[in-house]
């Protein structure tokens, strides 16, 4: 194990009270294990309306507590949490996420090797990631558990570990093209590993994800329709290849055909568009891989 790299939690919270009650007190329990290397849980509070902040500081006055005076969504807090965080490696745990009391036992040896970016932690009844371009879009599944460690599509942004210096030379996640959620993980690990880096899964890392985050309360055709759009924003930024790229073209009028209102979707993805053709041309000068390749490894 690399004693020398030293871990920061960052946990983001908006209305999370109940959430910080019932499973903080576990993340303290594994800063306490001596083999996880932390030196540091923060809470980056998005102004929360409940009473987070108050019981943060009565009742864990040895968490970093950072506050955002104005919410401004799970990236923004991600990033602000990153940045102000003192470890080599960064830990992205969600409220709703316990991890178990040595589960960084198993991680930390992988980021010995300089190229790995991230490793993905095992939360229970999932695995590692496969991604594939099919019919001109992303998709991704679970692949097969496994007893070793395995390369995945990407690192989990609610209980992932992720080499802080490397997140922040690509930028964090995207706050301004993907708020305010969904796919901001995907495509840091995707650049990540365009530009040479590996993004592992560690089977022996384990958390477990209660999943009653603060998403789980909206409205669900809301959550639908920005997760479909923050999809068309991901390709048309990362995905450089000409011949995906073709072939994404052609089946975004196949669905606005055979789905009308999927019209919606992809005018809400144009209203960024701007930003997405500046973004894309800095992946296309910093790639080093192309799409076809990683694609190839799953």
């Amino acid at each position: 194990m690399n004693n020398n790299l030293k871990v920061s939690v960052v946990i983001p919270n908006y209305n999370g009270k109940d959430l910080l009650e019932k499973n903080l007190a576990q993340t303290l329990k594994a800063q306490d294990t001596l083999s996880n290397n932390i030196i540091e849980t923060i809470v980056v509070d998005d102004a929360s309306l409940d009473d987070s902040v108050s019981f943060l500081k009565k009742n864990f006055p040895n968490v970093r507590l950072i506050k955002h005076k104005v919410n401004r969504g799970f990236s923004y807090s991600v990033n602000t949490g990153v940045r102000m965080a003192k470890g080599d490696l960064v830990v992205l745990l969600n409220t709703d996420v316990l991890p178990e009391k040595n589960f960084l036992e198993n991680v930390l040896p992988h980021f010995n090797d300089e190229k790995v970016f991230a490793v993905s932690l095992h939360e229970k009844g999932f695995s590692w990631a496969k991604g594939s371009f099919k019919n001109g879009y992303l998709e991704h599944s679970l692949g097969k558990v496994a007893k070793e460690a395995h390369i995945t599509f990407w690192a989990s942004g609610g209980s992932g570990v992720f080499r802080r210096k490397l997140w922040n030379s690509l930028g964090g996640m995207d706050e301004k093209l993907l708020s305010p959620f969904y796919w901001e993980d995907i495509d840091i690990s995707y650049r990540a590993q365009k530009r040479g880096y590996k993004v592992l899964w560690e089977p022996n890392s384990f958390v477990t994800h209660k999943h009653e985050s603060t998403i789980n309360k909206l409205s669900k055709s809301y959550v639908s329709r920005i997760r479909q759009r923050n999809e068309l924003l991901f390709i048309w930024k990362n995905i450089t290849s000409k011949n995906l790229t073709k072939k994404h073209i052609t089946q975004v009028f196949v669905r606005m055909l055979k789905h009308p209102g999927y019209i919606r979707i992809v005018l809400m993805a144009i209203c960024k568009i701007s930003l997405v053709l500046q973004k894309r041309k800095k992946e296309i000068k910093e790639s080093k891989v192309s799409d076809e390749a990683i694609f190839t490894r799953f």
